[in-house]
């Protein structure tokens, strides 16, 4: 996508869709059978470079990023519960209680 403003004078490159599921199930089976990216990307009807960033990023078993949870889901449904009951106490007696 590319959008142009005609009195700025520059022209300002948008994000491109994504893979669709097909395009990723196409790279896959490809990918499985030892085919060249440049043929898998013809095929998939994707960049070279899509379809490399697919294949190396399931290959690689990416790890979450971003800071860790402090709270569990059990300790998060239960946070829940106590703030619906005691809907006009603040923060400081809500931690207390916790």
């Amino acid at each position: 996508m590319v959008s142009q403003f005609g009195s700025l004078g520059y022209t300002i490159m948008g994000k491109t869709a994504d893979l669709t599921v097909d395009q990723k199930a196409i790279i896959d089976t490809l990918n499985k059978e030892g085919k060249p990216q440049t043929f898998i990307a013809k095929q998939a009807g994707c960049s070279q470079s899509a379809a490399s960033k697919h294949v190396n990023r399931t290959l690689s078993g990416r790890k979450k990023c971003g800071r860790k949870r402090c709270t569990t889901n059990r300790e998060n449904r239960s946070l829940e519960r106590l703030v619906k009951q005691n809907r006009l106490k603040n923060l400081d007696e809500l931690h207390k209680e916790f």
